[in-house]
C-alpha cells in the first residue's frame, strides 16, 4: 500500500470553483520555478481560458510548466488554445489520446482521473475540482458541488515527486526497465525543487494514489481502515457510490456496533444511472442503520470523508468501479482534529440545509422482486472489483499535444494571425 504519515502540513479546504479557481490561478501566475498540472477535464470556457492566462503568465517568465489532460476527459481543446501554450513554453500532454470511431471516444477505461497541482514544489492542491465552469454557481442549476485542500509542508515533496515521476514515466517505452524502476522510486529530482520543506503546521497526512500496477485498492483500503477504526461518527459523502462488497459490509457492521454512519449521495445527479445504482444499495444499508441523504441543491460531484475526530480525506477518488477498479486517482488523507471539526461542520450543515433524508418507508415496498434484485446486486459487488480488473490494463502513454495538432493546424493557425 502506498503512502506513509508526514507530519507538519497545513491543510485549507476549499469549496467549490468559487474558492477553489481564484486560488489556484493567483498561484500559478506567482510561480518563479515549475508548475506541474494534472486534470481529467479542461474545458474551453471561461475557466479554461483564466487558466490559460495564468498559465501563459508564468511561462512568459521562464516558469517550467507541464501540464496533463486525460484524453477522455478533455477531448475538444482547440488547435488555436493548446498552440498559444506551447509557443509561450507550457508543455501540454495528453494521456491515452485514443482516436474517436464514428465521432465517438473510445478511450472509455483507465482513465487519468486525477487533479493535482504542484506550483514551486512548495505548494500543492488535490482534490475533485476540473477545469470547467460548471464548478462555478453562476452555471445554473446543473453546477457542481465540490471539493479540494491546499496544503503546504513535507508532505508536499511527496506529491510533487510523484506528479514528476508520472512525466517521466509516460514517456517512457511500455516494458522498458526504467519504467518498471520509476515505478518502484521517487523520480529523479534536482535541488532546490526537492530539498526538504519545514513544517507548516500540526497535520498528518499522507499521499494515496491508485493505479492498474501496484497500488489498484490503495485508496478503498485507507477508507476500508478508517471505517473499521470509527468508534463515533462516519460521515461519507461521494457523486459515484457504487462501491465493493467489503466496504459495504464495513459499513452495515459500524452502523450496528453503534457508530452514527451518513452517507451523503446524489439526489440531482448529472447522470441518472448514479442514482439508479446508489439506490439499489439502500434496502440493505437502511436495514443496518445507515442514515442516507441525498443532496438536492445540484449535483454533488465531491468526494470527501471523514471519521471520529481526527482522520477526513479529500481527493478525486469516487466510490465507484470506476474509481475503484480502473481510472487513476489520488487522495490526500489528514489526520487533524481542526481540519476534521472544519469539514464535519460543513458536511453537517449541507445535510440540514440542502439534503433530504431517506428512509425505509420512502422505498418501493419490499416485493419478492425488488428483495431478490437486492440479492444479486448486494453479491455482484463480493466480485466485481476483480471482474473490472479483468479489463485490459495498459501503460501509461503521454502524448504532447502539439505533435497531436499536425502540422497543418499549426500552419493553419499562423495563416490566420498573418492575416
Amino acid at each position: 500500500m502506498n503512502g506513509r504519515w508526514v507530519a507538519g502540513n497545513s491543510f485549507t479546504l476549499l469549496e467549490n470553483g468559487e474558492a477553489f479557481f481564484p486560488r489556484v490561478f493567483e498561484c500559478i501566475a506567482a510561480a518563479e520555478r515549475e508548475v506541474l498540472l494534472e486534470t481529467f477535464i479542461l474545458f474551453e470556457d471561461k475557466v479554461g481560458q483564466a487558466l490559460q492566462e495564468a498559465l501563459l503568465t508564468a511561462a512568459r517568465r521562464g516558469v517550467q510548466i507541464d501540464i496533463t489532460i486525460d484524453g477522455y476527459g478533455s477531448p475538444d481543446l482547440s488547435p488555436a488554445f493548446i498552440l498559444a501554450l506551447t509557443q509561450a513554453g507550457v508543455r501540454v500532454h495528453v494521456f491515452d489520446p485514443s482516436p474517436r470511431l464514428w465521432g465517438y471516444r473510445t478511450n472509455l477505461f483507465r482513465r487519468m482521473h486525477r487533479k493535482i497541482v504542484v506550483v514551486d514544489g512548495k505548494r500543492a492542491f488535490v482534490g475533485g475540482i476540473n477545469y470547467s465552469a460548471d464548478h462555478l454557481a453562476d452555471f445554473g442549476p446543473e453546477a457542481k458541488q465540490d471539493y479540494a485542500v491546499e496544503m503546504e509542508g513535507p508532505l508536499v515533496a511527496e506529491v510533487h515527486q510523484f506528479a514528476r515521476a508520472q512525466l517521466l514515466l509516460g514517456q517512457q517505452p511500455p516494458g522498458s526497465r526504467f519504467a518498471q524502476l520509476l515505478k518502484r522510486r521517487p523520480a529523479p529530482c534536482a535541488a532546490p525543487a526537492c530539498t526538504p520543506l519545514p513544517a507548516a503546521g500540526r497535520a498528518d497526512a499522507l499521499f494515496v494514489t491508485r493505479d492498474n500496477v501496484e497500488h489498484k485498492s490503495d485508496i478503498e483500503r485507507h477508507y476500508r481502515i478508517a471505517i473499521r477504526g470509527a468508534r463515533r461518527r462516519i460521515i461519507i459523502a461521494n457523486a459515484y457510490f457504487f462501491p465493493g462488497y467489503r466496504l459495504l459490509r464495513q459499513l452495515r457492521q459500524a452502523a450496528r456496533r453503534g457508530v452514527d454512519v451518513r452517507l451523503i449521495l446524489q439526489g440531482e445527479p448529472d447522470m441518472p444511472i448514479v442514482k439508479i445504482a446508489a439506490g439499489l444499495l439502500y434496502h440493505h444499508l437502511l436495514a443496518a442503520g445507515v442514515k442516507i441523504y441525498e443532496y438536492h441543491d445540484r449535483p454533488l460531484h465531491g468526494k470527501v470523508a471523514l471519521t471520529d475526530d481526527e482522520w477526513s480525506t479529500v481527493g478525486s477518488s469516487n466510490l465507484d468501479p470506476l474509481s475503484l477498479s480502473l481510472n487513476l486517482e489520488a487522495n490526500v488523507i489528514i489526520k487533524d482534529r481542526a481540519f476534521n471539526q472544519h469539514l464535519g461542520e460543513h458536511l453537517e450543515q449541507l445535510m440540514a440545509d440542502s439534503c433530504t433524508q431517506i428512509n425505509s418507508s420512502d422505498l418501493p415496498q419490499s416485493s419478492l422482486w425488488v428483495k431478490l434484485r437486492s440479492f444479486f446486486v448486494f453479491h455482484l459487488l463480493r466480485r466485481y472489483p476483480a471482474w473490472f480488473g479483468w479489463l485490459p490494463a495498459h501503460t501509461p502513454r503521454l502524448t504532447l499535444a502539439n505533435k497531436l495538432l499536425g502540422d497543418t493546424h499549426v500552419d493553419h493557425i499562423n495563416e490566420g494571425k498573418a492575416s
